[in-house]
């Protein structure tokens, strides 16, 4: 009746070199987002999927994990198969310590 899960990853398992896409808005993403993460609003996606690599595994990342659960979706509609919504957004991620900075230094997840 649901279909199948969407692809997702913890922030402990994020694999190294992966691309951080954080589809957050601009205000959550200027307090605070993953390092060498790049920022592209959920609104924005359709239009900036080129953006977006093909090849190499690409996380998608917001809050808690529903804009970005949507954004997983989208992707693979599209024909990606290489993204992963991250398990519980940000707020897993600076709860499991990995940093969190913004252009002024360390920042919050809000």
């Amino acid at each position: 009746m649901f279909g199948e899960p969407l692809p997702s990853v913890s922030p402990s398992d994020v694999p190294a070199g992966a691309f951080l896409l954080d589809v957050r808005e601009l205000d959550e993403w200027e307090a605070g987002h993953a390092p060498d993460a790049v920022h592209v609003p959920m609104g924005e996606i359709p239009a900036r999927i080129a953006e977006v690599p093909e090849d190499g595994d690409v996380v998608v990342i917001c809050r808690v994990g529903g804009r970005s659960a949507r954004v997983v979706a989208y992707l693979q509609g599209n024909g990606r198969g290489n993204v992963f919504n991250l398990d519980g957004g940000m707020q897993a991620w600076d709860a499991t310590g990995k940093p969190v900075v913004s252009a002024s230094g360390p920042g919050i997840v809000i």
